[in-house]
């Protein structure tokens, strides 16, 4: 019975969790990978490195939500990153998406 109940939560879990495959189809249909990679540095940093300079801050998911809507410079270098046509909803995902690239 223990069994049981273990798969069946660690089922539920995996099939409720979002799936890393979908957020990164999400970075590239809104153009996120043009700039930017997994882990070599193209335009922008790669989002490896984003996801380690941000690994300790709790308030990681805001504020990538809003660079990623709103745009941003001077954090990585001189070259701006432009605002993107995200919802919130989307740039959340995908924030969290990037601080779980290991």
């Amino acid at each position: 019975m223990k069994n049981a109940l273990f798969i069946s939560a660690a089922l539920l879990a995996a099939l409720s969790a979002p799936s890393a495959f979908a957020n990164e189809q999400l970075a590239q249909k809104k153009n996120c990978m043009s700039c930017h990679t997994i882990d070599q540095k193209r335009v922008g940093p790669p989002f490896k490195d984003v996801a380690a300079k941000y690994a300790k801050d709790k308030d990681a998911v805001k504020k990538l939500s809003e660079k990623i809507v709103k745009g941003g410079s001077g954090v990585w270098g001189p070259v701006p990153m432009p605002p993107n046509q995200v919802s919130p909803a989307e740039a959340e995902q995908l924030a969290k998406w990037v601080l779980s690239v290991k």
